[in-house]
Formats: C-alpha cells, structure tokens, sequence
C-alpha cells in the first residue's frame, strides 16, 4: 500500500468534516447555497460571495421518513436528499440559504414542490435537446434567472469581473482534477478505483477549494513520485473497469469493493460523480454568461434526448483508459438511465466490442451477495 499524503485521509473524511465547516461558516455570516446537480453553474453562486455545497443524499438511513410523502419506487438519490431535508440530519441542507434545483428527471422536479415548502428552493428549467437553437437561449435565460434570484437573496451585485474570476478559479479546480483523475490511465494505474472515487467525492464537499487544491496538488504529486520509484499496488494484470450511469454516492462501498476484490480496479467514472462535469472548461475568451451557458449545457446525462454526448465521451474514455470492460450502473427506479442501457450496451458491445454489464441497485445492503456474484462472473468473463 501507498504511504498516501494525509491530504487524501482528508478527502476521504471531507463530507463528514464539512459538517463542522459549513457551520462555522454560517457562524461568519456567510452564505450557502445548496446544490443538487452538475448542471448547477457554480460560478454564479461563487461569484454572488456564497458557498455551494452538495446535497444528494447518499444513505438509506432517511428514506423511510421521505417515503411518508414520496412513492416508494422512486429513486433512493431523490427519497434520501428528502429525507435528509425533512428530518434535518444534513447539516449542509439545514444551513442552506437557498438550495438550487434542475429538472433532470421528473422525480425530483415534483420533490422540489415538496422540499419548497420547508426551504428556499430556486428551480432551474433545463432543456432536454441541446441540437435545438432556441436551447441556448432557454439555458442562458436561466442562469441569468438564477444571477438574478442570487442577487436578490443575498442583497449582492454579480458582476462580470466577479463571474470571470469564478470561471478562472473553477477551471484551475478541473485542470487539477483532470490531472489527479488521468492516473488511471497509467498501466498499471497508481491508485485503486475506491481511493479515485473517494477523492472525486470529498470534492464536492470541500469548502475551502484554496486549500484544497494545494492539497491536491501535493497528492497528486507525491502519488506520481512514489510511482516512478516503482511502486504499484495494483497488479499490472488486473482487468480495467469503467464505470458509467446514474451518480454513486450510495452505492459506491458495495459496487467498487466488489469490483476490486475480484482482480479487477476501476480506472474511470463517466457518471455524475465522476469525468462527466470536469473533462470540459468554461471558455475564458468569450462571454462569461454564454461561455457558463455552453459549458453546462453540454453534459451528457441521459435527460437529454438524443444523448450523443454521453456516447462522443464513452468513446474517447474507453480508448484513453484502455478499458477491458464497462459497468452501468442504474439506479431503481430512475427510467431516463434504465431506457439508455440499450444504447449504451449496443455502443459498448458492437462498436467498442468490449464486454458490458448493466447493474441495477438501490441504498440498501440487502442485494449485496448478488450484486457481488454479478460482478464475479463478470470480470471472470474479461
């Protein structure tokens, strides 16, 4: 094993420790905006002197609460976010200002009714076909709806120096992230899929971004500098794993650990959590409303309909991670992804001709043993 930084023992622990964080934030007077989604542009909420922290919850512990008013074949993701917020166990949805939603999936657009009532919620409209001219137009009209909401909520003026900056911090994040997230394209990659996703994770939940990308750096740094000197904890002939599909907060324990226990490490994350958001920048040579409106627009989640750019980005990971087989992951109950599977398979097994295997799951423990002699089978297959 790596004798990792203590920076990544503090990456793994960031949602935890923010907790104490996001208090002592409000504690100063600052403001705290909540989020939901990757479509959210962050920039704008930076730029209005706020703090954005992830909401999406990632256990089963609250669903039974949420269930007393959401249908129990809806997605875990939706149930445990409401949960969360119902029974004021999360600390960052407690402390929320203002929690900013999208409609990504008409599951959590009727929730945000609901949540509503006990929150201050800012709802965004997303197109669902970005080859339509007018989708430009729809998603540039709602971040500057939001720019707007911001400025009135928090009795700010977003100014386009203050957008520009928070365009310019954000992408010095993504490059560090590319960096750190492009090691697995080393053969054999340097770090396990587990410590990967752990990082990617505690990002979200890092307040301090400052502080956390001298962190970052110095990780990624000293990872690479053990790797030179021969180092490798992963056997150079276990199978490369991509996972792809619905975000993995609350499935991630049991689906990576039961891909690394059966000779196999996971060197990529297309979904949400994952490369999806961070592989592009935002243009810092154009309109920084446009360049926002352009940036986030173009993330391939399985909402948009056609969803090419999902496939353009599975094509150029499989290749650059040098992948011996693709795991999608499907929430239960969330359709958008489940109906995508078929493309996705189709892609992956004619075009890429690489093996695939479709996983639907929940929060729950309760399929851990199949979900485990799935994954057996299939890297036994590889």
């Amino acid at each position: 094993m790596y004798d990792l930084p203590e920076a990544f023992n503090e990456f793994s622990e960031a949602r935890r420790n923010g907790f104490i964080k996001v208090k002592e934030c409000k504690e100063q007077g600052k403001k705290i905006v909540g989020t939901f989604c990757t479509f959210t542009p962050v920039e704008m909420i930076y730029a209005a002197k706020a703090i954005p922290v992830s909401l999406c919850g990632m256990s089963e512990e609250p669903i039974p609460e949420a269930e007393r008013d959401l249908p129990q074949n809806l997605c875990p993701l939706i149930k445990s976010s409401y949960g969360f917020a119902i029974t004021n166990k999360c600390p960052y949805t407690y402390f929320s200002d203002l929690i900013v939603g999208e409609t990504t999936c008409d599951g959590k657009k009727k929730m945000y009714e609901y949540l509503g009532k006990i929150k201050n919620v800012h709802v965004m409209q997303l197109p669902q076909n970005i080859n339509r001219e007018h989708a430009h137009y729809l998603w540039k009209n709602e971040i500057l709806f939001l720019k707007k909401r911001l400025e009135d909520e928090f009795g700010v003026i977003i100014t386009e120096d203050d957008i520009k900056k928070a365009i310019k911090d954000r992408n010095e994040e993504r490059r560090l992230l590319q960096e750190f997230y492009s090691l697995g394209k080393l053969c054999p990659p340097p770090i396990t899929g587990l410590e990967i996703h752990k990082v990617l994770e505690g990002v979200s939940f890092t307040l301090d971004k400052q502080e956390q990308n001298i962190k970052l750096r110095e990780m990624i740094e000293n990872i690479k500098s053990q790797y030179k000197n021969g180092e490798k904890k992963v056997p150079k002939d276990f199978r490369r794993i991509l996972i792809t599909g619905c975000p993995i907060g609350g499935v991630a324990g049991k689906v990576i650990k039961s891909i690394e226990e059966n000779q196999a490490v996971v060197v990529c994350y297309e979904n949400c959590s994952g490369v999806k958001e961070k592989i592009n920048l935002v243009d810092e040579t154009i309109d920084p409303i446009d360049a926002l409106t352009e940036k986030y627009l173009n993330i391939g989640c399985s909402v948009m309909s056609p969803n090419e750019v999902r496939i353009k980005l599975l094509d150029e990971l499989i290749d650059e991670y040098k992948v011996d087989g693709v795991i999608d992951i499907t929430l239960q109950a969330c359709h958008t992804y489940a109906v995508e599977t078929k493309r996705i398979k189709e892609f992956v097994t004619k075009e890429k001709e690489i093996p695939y295997m479709s996983l639907e799951t929940n929060y729950s423990q309760s399929d851990m043993g199949q979900i485990q002699t799935r994954i057996s089978a299939f890297i036994e297959m590889l």
